[in-house]
């Protein structure tokens, strides 16, 4: 395990553990590392400052390596409700929707063109499928992604 000091474009400073240097490069790239302040992905790498020990003092007991600390988050009031209203306005669609997964531009296309009966539906599309939709004058917009969604 690694730890790395981070620090988002805010400049909030905080630390999390990863099994490789690849594996936080991947998190990173991917947005998957977050601020725990300010939910910002924009993180990079705070310089370290490595412990050397030294050799003309008593050899102290061996530490216990600190366990990674829980994953936290500091929420301002005005942005907690607006979380919850982006968290209910997906819960309403999921629940006056249907799933139709990965065939949602084709779905979308069928209702556009009158192929099969009017509906409201939600499901997966890539951001070039969902350009080419909009493109066509189809009417679509992306559900929210809140961070809690991640896990």
């Amino acid at each position: 395990m690694i730890r790395y000091s981070l620090v988002c474009e805010a400049a909030h400073g905080f630390e999390s553990w990863f099994p490789s240097s690849d594996s936080y490069d991947a998190q990173a790239a991917r947005g998957l590392v977050t601020c725990p302040i300010c939910d910002s992905a924009k993180v990079s790498k705070a310089l370290m400052v490595p412990s050397i020990a030294r050799t003309d003092r008593e050899r102290a007991p061996a530490r216990q390596p600190p366990q990674p600390a829980a994953p936290m988050t500091m929420v301002a009031e005005p942005e907690r409700q607006l979380r919850a209203m982006l968290r209910a306005l997906k819960d309403h669609v999921v629940a006056n929707s249907e799933h139709v997964g990965a065939r949602f531009p084709e779905e979308a296309r069928k209702i556009h063109y009158g192929e099969t009966e009017g509906r409201s539906i939600y499901g997966e599309a890539s951001p070039d499928e969902a350009r080419a939709l909009i493109e066509e004058g189809i009417d679509v917009a992306a559900l929210p992604f809140l961070p809690d969604d991640r896990n």
